[in-house]
C-alpha cells in the first residue's frame, strides 16, 4: 500500500535577478516520513519562505495533492511551522500563548501535557519573558504541534539550543511521525540533519541530492563504506565503471560520501578530516588509505597532512621560492599547502 503524499515539489526553484537562490528541483514527502533539507542558512530562509507562501518561487508545489493556493490560510491548519525567527507574545505565560493557537485553529489539546512532555512551566505565573532561548524554541515546537497538524515545516530547530531541547525535539518529531504525521527540517548544519533523520537531502548550487546515511549496523562494514554489488554480470557493451563511497561518521550514524563531493582531506593530530561543501566529517580511514583510494578519482597527496581534489584547485600559488600552496575553488576558498617535493609530481600529473 503506497503511502500518502504530503508534500510535493516538481522542479520548483527562486530566481531574483542574477542572484540563483536555488535552482530548480523535485521533493515528495510521505505520511509518516521525516527528512531534513540541509543548505545554506540563508537559502534555508528563502526554501522556508517559499514552501509557506511568503515568497514565490518557479515550478509547482502542491500539499495533500492539492495545489499551492495563493491563500496559505486555506490550509495553514493542516501545518505546523517553526521558523528560526519567530516572535512569541513575552507577557503572556507558556500556557496562554499555547491556548491561544489552541483557540485560532479551533482543536482541543491537553496544554498541560504538552507543555510536561517539553519539561515547561504549567503555572500561570512564570510569563515567557523570563525562560531562556532553549525554552523559547521548545515552546515554539508546541505551538507547531498544538492543532495536530499532518505537516510540520522546522527551520533551524536545534541551533543555539541545549542538549535536552535537542533530545526533547527528536522526541517529539518521532511521536509526530509514528502517529502518522509528516516533518520537514531545514538546516544549515549536517549533523542536525543526520541526527534527525536518515533520509537527508542537500540544496547546494549543484542542485538537490540525496545523502547516503547508514547506521553503523545496516552494513557500512564498520570503518569500511559499502562497495557496489559486481557479482551480477554487466553488458558486454558497458565499460566497467569503479564505485566508491567515502564513510565518516557523524554522531551514531555514517554519512557514505561520493568522492567528487570532497573538496580536500587533511589530518589534523591524528585525525583524519573530510572537507566537502564548507563542513568538516571525521574519518576513521587512514590518510594513506584514502591516497590510494581517491587516486582514481582525480586526488593528489600535495603533502603529508593534506590530499586534495585536484578537480576543486583554481590556481597554484608561489609565495617563495621554496613555499607552495593550492588556492581551491571551494566554500571558502580554502589555501591548501603543496610541499616542494610535490611540485614536480603535481606538474606531470597536471602535464604542465
Amino acid at each position: 500500500m503506497s503511502q500518502k503524499p504530503i508534500l510535493k515539489i516538481e522542479n520548483v526553484g527562486k530566481v531574483e535577478g542574477d542572484k540563483v537562490w536555488f535552482h530548480p528541483f523535485h521533493f515528495q514527502l510521505n505520511q509518516g516520513e521525516v527528512a531534513a533539507i540541509q543548505c545554506d542558512h540563508i537559502v534555508g530562509r528563502v526554501l522556508f519562505n517559499v514552501l509557506t507562501g511568503e515568497e514565490a518561487g518557479s515550478g509547482r508545489m502542491s500539499y495533500f495533492d492539492q495545489p499551492h493556493p495563493k491563500d496559505w490560510k486555506r490550509y495553514s491548519h493542516r501545518i505546523g511551522l517553526v521558523s528560526h525567527d519567530e516572535g512569541v507574545y513575552e507577557r503572556l505565560t507558556p500556557y496562554e500563548y499555547v491556548q491561544f493557537f489552541q483557540q485560532l485553529y479551533g482543536r482541543k489539546a491537553d496544554i498541560n501535557e504538552l507543555l510536561h512532555k517539553v519539561n515547561l512551566p504549567i503555572g500561570k505565573s512564570r510569563r515567557i519573558k523570563h525562560l531562556n532561548y532553549s525554552e523559547r524554541r521548545r515552546l515554539s515546537f508546541v505551538k507547531a504541534l498544538v492543532h495536530q497538524p499532518e505537516l510540520v515545516i522546522l527551520e533551524e530547530p536545534d541551533q543555539n539550543i541545549d542538549l535536552e531541547s535537542k533530545v526533547l525535539l527528536r522526541e517529539l518529531i518521532n511521536v509526530h511521525t509514528a502517529e502518522g504525521g509528516a516533518a520537514l527540517v531545514i538546516t544549515s548544519n549536517m549533523e542536525s540533519a543526520v541526527i534527525l533523520t536518515n533520509e537527508v537531502y542537500r540544496l547546494n548550487e549543484e542542485g538537490l541530492k540525496k545523502m547516503d546515511v547508514q547506521e553503523p549496523d545496516e552494513g557500512a562494514g564498520g570503518d569500511q563504506p559499502d562497495q557496489e554489488d559486481d557479482s551480477q554480470p554487466e553488458p558486454e557493451s558497458s565499460a566497467h565503471v569503479q564505485l566508491e563511497r567515502i564513510p565518516a561518521k557523524v554522531k551514531e550514524k555514517m554519512i557514505l560520501f561520493d568522492p567528487t563531493e570532497i573538496d580536500y582531506v587533511e589530518s589534523v593530530d591524528g585525525t583524519v578530516q573530510l572537507h566537502v561543501k564548507g563542513g568538516v566529517f571525521p574519518c576513521a580511514i587512514t590518510l594513506q588509505q584514502l591516497e590510494e583510494r581517491l587516486e582514481p578519482f582525480g586526488f593528489f597527496r600535495c603533502h603529508r597532512s593534506y590530499i586534495v581534489n585536484l578537480q576543486k584547485v583554481r590556481e597554484v600559488m608561489t609565495w617563495t621560492r621554496n613555499s607552495y600552496s593550492l588556492i581551491l575553488d571551494d566554500h571558502h576558498k580554502s589555501n591548501i599547502p603543496l610541499s616542494k617535493g610535490k611540485l614536480q609530481d603535481l606538474k606531470q600529473v597536471l602535464r604542465m
